[in-house]
């Protein structure tokens, strides 16, 4: 009787296996052919396949001038604008704070960090930069002399007011 069970079980399975999962399975591979053939899927190896081995872009120049630029959003961390090539930012050295800290600005000529970069996660001011924002190049990056990889359609908010007005007093 159990193997009877069994067997009408599997039965089952084996039914509604190839009623449901076959269309599905079929459809995939329909796509999956569509997509070959057209090949629209954009990536950054252009349209390059897998299996090549693309000749690679040279890499990018840093800007070195020290000429800050214009931050594109509020609250964006600013790009360094000069090479840190043999810079050593480790749990033991910070090279950037040789210049940056409060201490060493005077001389250096440097902008100190924001105060935000004394603060622990409760909001109480150290003596020393906080651990959190200790290592640099999680938030700031050197800027590169590079074309964007994608479009980029961003306005900024300051630009998105001007418009505004602009319509509202043609209005």
């Amino acid at each position: 009787m159990k193997d009877l069970k069994l067997v009408s079980i599997a039965g089952l399975m084996a039914l509604l296996s190839t009623l449901f999962l076959a269309p599905i399975l079929t459809s995939f591979t329909v796509h999956a052919a569509d997509k070959a053939e057209k090949n629209t899927l954009a990536t950054l190896r252009n349209h390059t396949e897998i299996m090549t081995q693309k000749k690679p872009n040279r890499m990018p120049k840093v800007i070195n001038n020290d000429i800050k630029q214009v931050r594109n959003y509020p609250m964006q961390p600013p790009v360094i604008p000069h090479t840190i090539r043999s810079y050593e930012v480790n749990k033991n050295n910070n090279k950037c704070m040789s210049c940056h800290s409060r201490h060493r600005t005077e001389e250096s000529q440097a902008p100190m960090v924001s105060v935000t970069h004394y603060m622990n996660r409760d909001g109480n001011f150290l003596a020393e930069i906080s651990p959190r924002r200790y290592f640099c190049n999680q938030c700031h990056v050197a800027q590169l002399d590079a074309k964007p990889l994608v479009e980029n359609t961003f306005i900024d908010m300051h630009s998105l007011m001007k418009q505004k007005t602009a319509n509202t007093t043609e209005h």
